[in-house]
């Protein structure tokens, strides 16, 4: 477990992520992490947007209906 304070950044409310869970979550300054609910009420902190394997399941969809017209729009 690591202790994360609260912090006051201009008119918001923030935390600093140790080095050690910068690593963990193999992200850096800038990039988006997301805040979800986990099964027993609490948060998780994650790096990857947790709706993105929905998304995808449904672009591959439809790209595996109209596999034909793509191709032919591709040209």
């Amino acid at each position: 477990m690591i202790e994360l304070k609260v912090r006051r950044f201009g008119n918001s409310l923030g935390v600093v992520l140790p080095k050690e869970a910068v690593a963990r979550l193999h992200t850096q300054e800038g990039a988006a992490l997301y805040l979800t609910e986990a099964p027993d009420g609490g948060y998780r902190i994650v790096p990857h947007d947790p709706g993105f394997a929905e998304k995808m399941a449904k672009a591959e969809d439809i790209i595996d209906r109209y596999r034909n017209t793509l191709h032919a729009l591709a040209k």
